[in-house]
């Protein structure tokens, strides 16, 4: 018997399609080298993994979140789907693998805030197409986004992004971590999230690059890679958002960062959540801007997440600074 979905028929629904991890968080005076051994000054585990961290910073963020994959037959596995159904997210479509467990991450953050990441992807690599497909066939009629990343096999990738497409839905592609075989061009993609680095591997151009090209060349180079809308995080830098006819510039939130981790995954989380609010473009990025320098305040991918309403509170402090200033 097909599971009934428990995302309800209201504006905001967001789909996730992505991994599990729980992190072990190592704290270290700088990253280490090859070869090198440091002494950490703290260790920490934490629940992460893109796939869920977005489906929580895009609740946290008012959308009904629904999140597909898997975790292992393990202790860490029950534990997870408990956290996430705290953060009022439907688990319905997180199968459990019996013979794996739970996705690992190891992270090192240096006193910079900077950090270095391995994964063990456990039971996220074993998420089975079928699963996927009867999980978005169930939940896209009643969907306004799908939300994927690359830490799952490329084929449940392209599965998510064909099916949202068949469906009418928006699909939102954080192309991060980047993945070579990714066939871009043959699959209609309606967002995808990138970081610099990332916006070069995957495009061949760098942030600058991308402004400097003609409208024209703008819509041939998106037209190439099937895809309707760029946006491009530069860190303390503006981050931009490219179509076809538009690009638009928008000033990041000044912060101090502590820890960097999760971020990227908080800015794609909260603009899902606002793009499926029916935000627009110019709300929605100042939000997951904003979303995303608050999350480098503290240490940790969840855990430093903030709410909307302490968005709220910081964009408006930040307007009465911004209009104190052009009084002086």
């Amino acid at each position: 018997m097909r599971p009934v979905s428990h995302l309800p028929h209201s504006a905001g629904r967001v789909i996730v399609v992505g991994s599990l991890n729980v992190d072990l968080i190592w704290s270290v005076p700088r990253l280490p080298l090859p070869g090198q051994t440091l002494v950490a000054d703290a260790v920490k585990s934490e629940f992460g993994g893109k796939g869920a961290n977005q489906a929580v910073a895009a609740a946290r963020f008012g959308a009904q979140v629904a999140i597909v994959g898997a975790v292992g037959c393990d202790t860490e596995g029950p534990r997870y789907l408990a956290h996430l159904q705290r953060e009022r997210i439907d688990t319905t479509w997180i199968a459990t693998i019996d013979d794996a467990a739970t996705g690992a991450a190891h992270v090192y953050v240096n006193s910079a805030g900077e950090n270095s990441i391995v994964i063990n992807p456990g039971a996220n690599a074993r998420v089975k197409r079928v699963q996927v497909a009867t999980a978005l066939e169930t939940l896209l009629p009643t969907a306004d986004a799908v939300l994927i990343q690359q830490e799952c096999p490329v084929e449940t990738v392209l599965l998510s992004i064909e099916l949202a497409a068949r469906h009418g839905v928006r699909s939102i592609l954080n192309a991060s971590p980047v993945n070579a075989a990714f066939p871009w061009g043959t699959h209609p993609i309606g967002i995808v999230i990138v970081n610099e680095h990332e916006c070069s591997e995957c495009f061949g151009r760098n942030p600058t690059q991308f402004q400097h090209l003609s409208q024209t060349e703008r819509g041939l180079l998106l037209n190439t890679f099937a895809v309707s809308d760029v946006v491009i995080t530069q860190g303390r830098q503006p981050t931009l958002h490219f179509s076809a006819d538009a690009m638009q510039v928008v000033p990041t939130h000044p912060v101090v960062p502590v820890d960097t981790v999760g971020a990227g995954d908080t800015f794609s989380g909260v603009l899902a959540a606002r793009l499926a609010l029916n935000s627009s473009w110019d709300t929605a990025l100042a939000y997951a801007n904003v979303a995303a320098a608050l999350s480098t305040l503290a240490s940790g991918a969840q855990t430093a997440m903030p709410t909307q309403s302490e968005v709220d509170v910081a964009i408006l402090t930040q307007r009465a600074q911004d209009t104190a200033s052009c009084r002086a």
